[in-house]
C-alpha cells in the first residue's frame, strides 16, 4: 500500500482516503495530529462483532471493554488495553462507525518511545476529506474491500508528499 496525493493505491485501486489534521510529519509526537512519514506494516485487525462479520480469520472482536492507551507515561502506552484503566486512551469500542473495522499498525509499537505517538490506524472516516488525528480513514465500503483484501504484516508506505500537493488532492 502507498499513500499518494490522490488516495491510497493498493492491488491496482486507488481509494481516496483522509489523513492527520496535522499532515505528514516525519517527526510524529503523541497529539500533534500528524500522520507520520515512513514505512509501517499491519500488525493486527480489530472488528465489532455486533456490526460487522468477521472478516478475516486473523481479525480480533473489540467489546466495551476495549481501550488504546495514549498516556505517555504509563508502562502501557501504545498498546491494547481493558476498563477500567485510569489513564488517557481511546475508546475502541465507539457509538458511530468510525471503529467498526480498525487496521492496526506498528507505528511506534510494539516498544513504544513515550510521546512519539500512539494508535496509527486504518479506519472509517466521518465523511469525505474530513481530517483525522493522525491516522488514515476511508469510506465504509472501501474499508470493508481493504480488510478483505489485506493481509497480516502488508506495508504501508507513507512517503513524504509537498504540503502544497495534499491540500490540493484534499488529503489533509
Amino acid at each position: 500500500m502507498v499513500l499518494t496525493p490522490k488516495g491510497l493505491r493498493f492491488r491496482g485501486r486507488l481509494l481516496p482516503c483522509s489523513i492527520g489534521k496535522g499532515g505528514l510529519s516525519p517527526t510524529k509526537i503523541e497529539g500533534d495530529g500528524a500522520t507520520p512519514i515512513g514505512c509501517h506494516r499491519i500488525v493486527g485487525l480489530y472488528y465489532r462483532a455486533d456490526r460487522v462479520a468477521k472478516p478475516t480469520s486473523w481479525a480480533q472482536p473489540i467489546s466495551h471493554r476495549d481501550l488504546w492507551s495514549d498516556a505517555a507515561d504509563d508502562p502501557r502506552y501504545n498498546t491494547h488495553v481493558h476498563r477500567p484503566y485510569g489513564c488517557s486512551h481511546e475508546t475502541l469500542h465507539r457509538g458511530d462507525p468510525l471503529y467498526d473495522l480498525i487496521l492496526i499498525t506498528d507505528w511506534n509499537w510494539p516498544k513504544a518511545t513515550p510521546g512519539h505517538g500512539s494508535a496509527i490506524f486504518l479506519h472509517q472516516w466521518r465523511r469525505p476529506g474530513f481530517p483525522t488525528e493522525g491516522c488514515i480513514a476511508f469510506s465504509r465500503t472501501h474499508m470493508r474491500w481493504l480488510v478483505r483484501n489485506i493481509e497480516l504484516g502488508t506495508r504501508l508506505m507513507v512517503p513524504p508528499l509537498a504540503a502544497d500537493t495534499q491540500r490540493k488532492s484534499g488529503l489533509d
